[in-house]
């Protein structure tokens, strides 16, 4: 298709659809926007006059199943990626699936299979932006030796300003049903932290659900079932461990989100206050003095180009990297994970990456 004009679908237009993928994938040259799906008619036509995204489909079948449309953008809750993205390949889509992967990772490994079983078409899951702009200049500081051998990581992710409130609206991120085996932004950071210093090799989670209930979208009151706070020490297929974080109940005075690596030479820090502000990377090496920051050269910053990745894939002029099917599958194996060891008290061990 290096010529032709890539036809692309929606199904879901929601927030980071109107606010990454539409004006994204407009941007792309010869890339028109030609329908959506919402959960109803009228949903699908409110989208359609607000972004001017074309037809209004009925259901999300209807669009799958349209000829026209080259590419899907799938912009659900997790509950449907699974169910869209299989449907999608089997009628010859391209697939964009906004993350997280699916609801587990029996559903990720059937995506997975089925991106396999049909290699002309492009596949990709959206990338985590929190680090995008530092990523690939703390990786080449790690691969050239600046901290030596990883011995351990400190992440601890500050996910929600508020104490904890049994009276505050539920996310869809609260509920399983919708959101499965993910639990907060765990598998955003594991993500990020899986291309700094690799893969999980077992699991070790203890998790609390601190607010037992929460109000519903229908102002009814709904037990959780999906931890607020989360902490994880895990080991590394490649040497060391890493003690993660998570917590949306931590309040209002819990320091921003920071991540902190150690090695047997240099240790690095990387500090984050929402998408809003460029991370900053501060670190020093044995014999220095102290702390100081890191400067990420303007060649290497990198940033956002999600929508041109997946079209230039589509065109065949390059391959997929944020974030392919595969690595997708180790994040949601990971999730799986946890549920597990922190249901049961014990470790877990994750397949062999």
């Amino acid at each position: 298709m290096a010529n032709e004009t890539i036809n692309v679908g929606f199904i879901g237009a929601g927030t980071n659809t109107a606010l990454r993928h539409i004006p994204g994938l407009r941007a792309q040259h010869g890339v028109e926007l030609v329908g959506v799906a919402n959960r109803s008619i009228e949903s699908s036509q409110t989208a359609v006059d607000k972004y001017e995204l074309g037809e209004a489909y009925p259901t999300w079948l209807d669009l799958v199943e349209d000829p026209e449309i080259d590419a899907i953008c799938i912009g659900t809750w997790p509950y449907m990626h699974s169910t869209i993205t299989l449907t999608g390949l089997d009628n010859g889509k391209h697939v964009m699936c906004e993350a997280r992967m699916a609801m587990n990772g029996a559903e990720a490994r059937d995506m997975l299979a089925a991106s396999i079983a049909n290699p002309d078409l492009i596949t990709q899951v959206v990338p985590p932006p929190h680090l995008m702009l530092v990523e690939q200049h703390l990786i080449d500081l790690i691969t050239d030796g600046y901290v030596g051998d990883i011995v351990n990581v400190n992440a601890h992710v500050t996910d929600g300003g508020g104490f904890p409130d049994s009276d505050q609206d539920s996310h869809w991120r609260h509920i399983r049903e919708v959101s499965g085996n993910n639990v907060m932004t765990t598998g955003i950071w594991y993500e990020n932290l899986m291309r700094l210093v690799g893969t999980a090799s077992s699991v070790s989670a203890n998790a609390q659900i601190v607010v037992p209930h929460r109000r519903g979208w229908d102002g009814n009151r709904y037990q959780m079932t999906i931890p607020d706070q989360l902490d994880v020490i895990y080991s590394l297929s490649g040497g060391g461990s890493v003690n993660l974080t998570v917590s949306t109940v931590s309040g209002p005075f819990a320091p921003p989100t920071e991540i902190w690596i150690f090695g047997t030479e240099g240790t690095l820090r990387i500090q984050t206050s929402g998408l809003q502000n460029d991370p900053v990377v501060t670190g020093a090496r044995d014999g220095d003095d102290g702390m100081s920051e890191i400067e990420i050269p303007t060649e290497k910053r990198g940033g956002w180009r999600v929508e041109e990745e997946f079209i230039n894939a589509i065109r065949g002029t390059e391959k997929i990297t944020r974030s392919n099917f595969t690595d997708s599958v180790k994040y949601m194996e990971f999730t799986d994970a946890i549920q597990e060891s922190w249901q049961t008290g014990k470790r877990v061990y994750l397949p062999s990456s």
